[in-house]
């Protein structure tokens, strides 16, 4: 399908400094040409932007999105349980047709909740998930997920030659990354392999870090170190990092995470779950450091619905600084929008603003949720959820208009993710 102009009218519009303004928005091809008051342009698709509320598209910084198949497979356990124990041993038998679906219905959800972008790192078959990502519309940040324990060379080899058939493709929606699981699945040997591999490519890295208490006592009795300075022991730090979770931090390696520009994401809703801890948030931002929020899996949060996350991130970082003035709505928001884009290296997407892609998601205002309407951001941070949203684009291509799936078959997914879910599981 071509590229076509798109014209919204009158929506209220999310500035990127924080302000609301009612204002015209027209897309040219894959890019945001105008925003302001837009007359006698005849030449587009015409949406309604009364009563609409639009923002840059979220972005879900650190999500696995297959696993939806595992949504409330295994519960209420700690992570290495959670992980060793259940999903470990159920990944392993996953084909590429079940990372397939698995992903299809991840961008099903995403869409529906407004999610535009999304970093992914995942196992084997990502040029599956690479496949959705091309056929639904959505942009893709994508690794494959590395555990460099056993098989690792081989585990390598299958990111590169991701980078080598993905990396710009799909009208340069799909990003490869390199992936290696964390410090406690891939040794510093081995991390010095994936960091000089990924050098080649010019590529980043998207890597899990000091998530629990057991990791940082592991790295301590087995390397003498935090897992932080041991990494950057390994040069894998040295070409751009994604580096989700950073629960548990020490003075020393927030030094790090500031000399290397490393950009954090803030995964709560898993966090939490997981009973893992609180990221120190306010000392980041404080520090300069890029935070963006992730979802996580759908099998430990259990959705991906971001503006959940970012509705979390408001209300509980303010309780535990016992500060109300801590992240203010504005800035929750583009902590799922603008900084996550940043996060995930997207270049000119997270804000509304000539130049930028067009990635735009137009929340209904109509509803109870938003009534009285002193403040747009405060109602979408504080008030309204992801089932507000009505219409979606991305690339300037609509991929949701009035609730309406324009690129993905909901019906044909969910029957197919049972299937795929029965026979991995059994039930």
């Amino acid at each position: 399908m071509e590229n076509k102009n798109i014209l919204i009218n009158g929506a209220n519009v999310f500035k990127p400094d924080g302000k609301v303004e009612v204002a015209d928005i027209l897309i040219e091809n894959d890019k945001i040409a105008k925003i302001g008051k837009i007359e006698n342009f005849e030449d587009a698709t015409k949406i309604d932007g009364r009563g609409k509320f639009a923002i840059p598209g979220f972005v879900n910084a650190h999500t696995h999105a297959s696993m939806t198949l595992l949504r409330s497979y295994s519960d209420d356990k700690n992570l290495q349980d959670w992980l060793q124990k259940d999903i470990w041993p159920i990944e392993d038998k996953m084909t590429g047709e079940d990372l397939y679906f698995g992903a299809a219905a991840a961008a099903v959800e995403m869409i529906k909740s407004g999610t535009t972008a999304f970093a992914d790192m995942y196992g084997p078959y990502m040029d599956r998930v690479a496949e959705v990502v091309e056929e639904s519309g959505l942009r893709g940040v994508l690794s494959r997920g590395i555990i460099g324990l056993f098989d690792g060379d081989e585990k390598l080899a299958t990111n590169v030659e991701l980078y080598k058939n993905w990396h710009g493709k799909a009208d340069g929606r799909i990003t490869v990354m390199f992936g290696p699981h964390a410090i406690y699945t891939c040794p510093p040997d081995f991390l010095k392999k994936v960091a000089e591999t990924a050098a080649k490519f010019n590529a980043e890295i998207h890597i899990h870090m000091n998530e629990t208490i057991q990791e940082i006592e592991d790295c301590l009795k087995n390397y003498g170190k935090r897992p932080f300075e041991v990494v950057a022991e390994t040069g894998l730090f040295d070409n751009g990092t994604l580096a989700a979770h950073c629960v548990w931090i020490d003075e020393k390696e927030l030094e790090i995470i500031k000399d290397k520009k490393i950009r954090v994401v803030h995964n709560l809703g898993s966090n939490m779950k997981l009973a893992s801890g609180f990221a120190p948030i306010e000392k980041f931002l404080k520090n300069g450091i890029v935070v963006a929020l992730g979802t996580d899996g759908a099998s430990s949060n259990n959705n991906l619905d971001m503006l959940e996350e970012i509705h979390l991130s408001a209300l509980i970082e303010k309780c535990l600084a016992c500060d109300p003035l801590l992240i203010p709505a504005a800035e929750a928001l583009k902590m799922g929008t603008e900084y996550g884009a940043q996060a995930v290296g997207l270049k000119d997407v997270g804000k509304l603003e000539e130049g930028y892609k067009a990635d735009i998601v137009l929340f209904d205002m109509s509803g109870i949720a938003w009534q009285p309407c002193y403040n747009p951001v405060s109602l979408l941070v504080y008030s309204a959820n992801s089932s507000s949203v009505d219409t979606v684009i991305v690339n300037g291509k609509i991929l949701m208009e009035k609730r309406e799936l324009k690129t993905l078959d909901e019906e044909k997914i969910i029957f197919e993710l049972n299937k795929c879910a029965k026979r991995l599981t059994g039930n």
